[in-house]
């Protein structure tokens, strides 16, 4: 894989990964007008691979938070261990699902129209949800420690879905979180940190099990440019979104995501 691609394709990994548009969807679509085979399976595995970068960001940018949980575990703090609860929670179901579906996936949805008809289905459900929420009115819980277990589950049912390429991970666990009572911006920082466990639990998965292709047809130093390039750029998007969402809702970006199908939808139609 050139350079100059896997920078591309690191960008737009940065960009969209904590944003509710999809980066894998993004992924795809760009790598199909970028000229790469939607049937390789070396193209497919760095999309999945490279947002290991994106990971690491929400490390560096969750480490105050990071380091006092982890502190937490020795002196047995309350709030440490729900929290690590509500992450294993959200996490079980994507990771029986993800490994069950996973071939399926992969063959059948790592495609243009598959990822541009989930584009607009996505953007039709965050403009919904939100209209919804902001008639209703109802109060709203805020802060992490508002994520019980049962609120975890619906976000990690939620996360399922997500599993369709271009659905959004974001979107799906944020939207859900939304559902179950949480704020945009508590479901949005539970929704970051629950990256860390599924995540990184799939690329590191998909980097084993495609190592050989990924130094054959991709390259280390490409692999590792596109890491660093997604790491850089989703560093700098968490702490804007989170920001965002403190004030602002979703639904700009569920229309960006209708556009977005749509045009894509009616590009390959052409």
């Amino acid at each position: 894989m050139p350079i100059l691609i896997a920078v591309l394709l690191g960008i737009v990994e940065g960009l969209t990964e904590y944003l509710p548009v999809s980066s894998t969807g993004h992924l795809v679509l760009a790598g199909h007008f970028l000229g790469l085979s939607d049937d390789d399976p070396a193209t497919s595995s760095f999309e999945i691979v490279v947002q290991l970068g994106a990971v690491l960001a929400v490390v560096a940018h969750y480490r105050t938070l990071l380091t006092e949980r982890l502190r937490g575990l020795a002196t047995r703090d309350p709030r440490t261990r729900q929290l690590f609860v509500a992450l294993a929670v959200a996490f079980a179901p994507t990771a029986i699902a993800g490994l069950a579906l996973r071939k399926m996936i992969k063959a059948h949805l790592f495609g243009p129209v598959p990822v541009a008809a989930a584009l607009v289905t996505g953007g039709i459900v965050m403009i919904v949800v939100e209209r919804l929420r902001a008639r209703r009115g109802a109060p709203v819980a805020d802060g992490l420690e508002q994520v019980t277990p049962a609120r975890a589950l619906a976000i990690g049912l939620g996360q399922c879905v997500s599993l369709w390429p271009g659905a959004s991970r974001s979107m799906c666990t944020i939207v859900a979180g939304q559902l179950s009572g949480l704020s945009t911006g508590t479901a949005a920082e539970f929704s970051f940190l629950l990256a860390l466990p599924t995540l990184g639990a799939a690329t590191l998965y998909e980097a084993m099990k495609a190592r050989h292709a990924l130094a054959a047809h991709v390259g280390v130093t490409s692999l590792v440019v596109g890491l660093l390039v997604s790491f850089l750029v989703a560093w700098g998007v968490i702490a804007t979104f989170i920001k965002y969402l403190r004030t602002r809702g979703l639904e700009p970006f569920g229309w960006y995501r209708v556009v977005v199908g749509a045009v894509v939808l009616w590009a390959l139609a052409r």
